[in-house]
C-alpha cells in the first residue's frame, strides 16, 4: 500500500489570535482526531501537505503522520485528510483536519467517477447527460481506488446507466443508492418548422390584441373641471352669509320699499 509521509509539530498555543499569528509565519493550524483517541492539535506547512498527497488519490491518500514535540515525545499516526478550509480571497489553506484510520478496518469515502467512450446514441443525434460525479464506497485503506471509470459506449437514445450497473474493483462496495443515475442519453428536442413558428407568432399577437373573455371595456374618463373655475362661478361660497342675505334685496321690485330705505327716507314730517 502506498502511504504518504508527513511531519508536523505539536501545537501548544490555541485561540483565534494565536492561529492568526501562526499563519503569518507560513504555517497552518490543524487537528488530528479519531474514534476513541484524544485529539492532537498540530501545526504544519501547507505546501508539505500538498507534496505528501498522491497526485491521483489526493485527499483519499493514507498518510503516515509524525508528530514532534508532544508531551510524551514523538508520535506516529496513520491518518487521512478529513477536511480543510481555504481563504476565499487569498486561496490559501487556513485549517486542516486529519482523522486516524485503522488499516485493517473499512473506511467510507467518496471516489470520483469518470465517463469513458462515446455513446452510440450521440452519433444518432442524442445528448449525453452526466448524473453523479462521485460515488460513496466502503473498503479498506489499501483498496482505495483513485477513480471509477464508467464506459458509456453502449448507450443508445433513451438508455441510462445506474449505480447498480457500475463495475467496482475487488474489495470495494458501493454505498450510494443503486438506483441513482450515472449517465443517460436523451433525444434532442424537435426543431419547429418555419410555418409552425409563424403560426405561433400570429396566435400570440392575436391573443395579445383581443380583450379577455367577459372583460369590461375600459371606462371613459370624464374631464375634470378646474377647481379655480368652480370657485369663481359660485361667489356665495367665497362671501359667506353676507352675500347670501344680499341676494334677495337685489331681486326686490323697485316699487317696494325695504325696511332699510324706509327708515331713512319715509319718516313722518313731525318727527323732525
Amino acid at each position: 500500500m502506498d502511504v504518504g509521509k508527513l511531519t508536523v509539530e505539536y501545537r501548544t498555543l490555541h485561540g483565534k489570535n494565536e492561529s492568526g499569528r501562526l499563519r503569518l509565519t507560513g504555517k497552518v493550524p490543524g487537528i488530528c482526531y479519531g474514534k476513541g483517541a484524544t485529539p492532537v492539535p498540530v501545526q504544519l506547512d501547507a505546501k508539505a501537505l500538498k507534496g505528501a498527497l498522491d497526485k491521483e488519490k489526493r485527499r483519499n491518500t493514507v498518510l503516515r503522520l509524525t508528530v514532534t514535540g508532544t508531551p510524551t515525545g514523538s508520535q506516529e499516526l496513520t491518518v487521512m485528510l478529513k477536511d480543510y478550509q481555504i481563504d476565499a480571497l487569498r486561496n490559501e489553506v487556513t485549517h486542516v483536519d486529519f482523522v486516524t484510520v485503522d488499516i485493517t478496518k473499512d473506511v467510507i469515502i467518496e471516489i470520483p467517477m469518470v465517463l469513458t467512450g462515446k455513446a452510440i446514441g450521440t452519433i444518432d443525434g442524442g445528448q449525453l447527460h452526466a448524473g453523479l460525479r462521485r460515488i460513496a464506497v466502503r473498503c479498506k485503506p489499501e483498496n482505495i481506488p483513485a477513480k471509477i471509470e464508467v464506459d458509456v459506449t453502449a448507450l443508445t437514445i433513451g438508455d441510462a446507466l445506474h449505480i447498480s450497473d457500475v463495475k467496482l474493483p475487488p474489495g470495494v462496495e458501493a454505498m450510494t443508492a443503486s438506483g441513482e443515475t450515472v449517465a443517460s442519453v436523451v433525444a434532442p428536442k424537435a426543431e419547429k418548422t418555419t410555418t409552425e413558428t409563424a403560426a405561433d407568432a400570429a396566435a400570440t399577437a392575436e391573443a395579445a390584441a383581443a380583450p379577455a373573455a367577459g372583460a369590461r371595456p375600459p371606462a371613459q374618463q370624464r374631464p375634470s373641471r378646474p377647481r379655480a373655475e368652480t370657485r369663481r362661478s359660485n361667489p356665495a361660497r367665497r362671501c359667506g352669509s353676507s352675500s347670501a342675505s344680499a341676494t334677495p334685496a337685489a331681486n326686490t321690485p323697485s316699487n317696494v320699499t325695504t325696511s332699510a330705505s324706509w327708515s331713512s327716507t319715509s319718516s313722518p314730517a313731525g318727527a323732525a
